[in-house]
């Protein structure tokens, strides 16, 4: 069973035996999302946040055969100053090897939400949720001659998508990465039974940017009102998790239209390169920080930090029901 491979920090059990806020955080950021030591920093940086709101923070990584719930200072340290390739990714596909294998495994938004429910976490604050990636779906072509000729589906879905269909958790982010087929994205979360709330707007957050230019399925006005909807939902003990968007600050958030010129730049030319399959995301990220001087990395280094505390208000509000 899971619970004979988690070890859960002595500060998070305590927090979670006296009935206090606890926010799960995810390690990828650390250990495969930002260099060092900006990777270091912004992961600290949201474990203050967290701290700062009165919640307990607790990011959860594979090391040594266990699934660890609450790194501590020099378990983050590890992470963030390990040589490059030598730390995996640990996702619910990889999981069992991760854990087999032994060394440290940074844990995706699947395996944190399958860890932090295990250790009886509701809340769960990330950066942005993996989704359907483009040309995952394929297309049929033109109907005219001369037309573009049909591309065959990749199935290049993230297994955030199933993991929110069946782990009753709150995922507080800022939507789903910039670089995915959004719609598509909304439409798996829907057939998967998943609420998606934005909060104080209308749109779905676009990750980079405050609006991927897509109405959100539903939205409330603030936190408070996010806290009543998650907390009915997760009440009702029917499975699966609810996805609470939050907007990039504004101080940090690229101007829509520049955030979508360089995501659809970024993608033609990776698909002129034929980038594909794991190397995708991190070419197109990169590439998207290049096109836009570096303001795409500021701004997810601020959304990060952002998730972190609003998920920690969120965690309050729901200890206090």
């Amino acid at each position: 069973m899971i619970t004979d491979r988690l070890t859960v920090s002595p500060v998070v059990a305590t927090a979670l035996r006296d009935g206090r806020p606890v926010v799960a955080l995810e390690s990828t950021l650390i250990s495969h999302g930002l260099p060092y030591p900006d990777n270091l920093a912004v992961a600290t940086a949201s474990e203050d946040a967290v701290w700062a709101a009165n919640a307990t923070p607790a990011t959860v990584a594979v090391h040594g055969g266990r699934l660890v719930v609450g790194l501590d200072s020099d378990g983050l340290q590890a992470l963030a100053t390990a040589p490059p390739g030598s730390v995996r990714k640990a996702s619910r596909p990889s999981l069992a090897a991760a854990l087999a294998g032994g060394g440290w495994a940074a844990t995706t938004v699947s395996a944190t939400m399958i860890a932090a429910h295990a250790a009886g976490i509701r809340v769960f604050a990330t950066g942005g949720i993996g989704g359907v990636h483009r040309g995952a779906l394929g297309s049929t072509g033109a109907a005219t001659a001369g037309g573009p000729p049909a591309v065959a589906p990749t199935f290049d879905i993230s297994s955030d998508l199933e993991e929110l269909g069946r782990t009753p958790l709150a995922v507080v982010c800022a939507g789903p990465k910039a670089i995915l087929d959004v719609p598509a994205t909304l439409e798996y979360l829907e057939t998967r039974g998943v609420p998606v709330l934005a909060v104080g707007q209308a749109e779905l957050p676009g990750f980079f940017a405050r609006s991927a230019g897509v109405a959100a399925p539903d939205w409330v006005p603030d936190i408070a009102a996010a806290a009543g909807i998650v907390d009915a939902h997760l009440g009702l003990a029917i499975g699966g998790g609810i996805l609470v968007c939050v907007p990039v600050p504004a101080t940090e958030a690229l101007a829509d239209d520049v955030a979508r010129d360089a995501v659809e730049r970024a993608v033609a030319e990776a698909a002129g390169a034929g980038i594909a399959g794991p190397a995708l995301t991190p070419w197109l990220l990169a590439r998207i920080a290049e096109l836009t001087g570096g303001a795409s990395v500021r701004a997810n280094r601020s959304l990060i930090v952002n998730d972190a505390r609003v998920a920690a208000e969120l965690a309050g509000r729901l200890t206090s029901r």
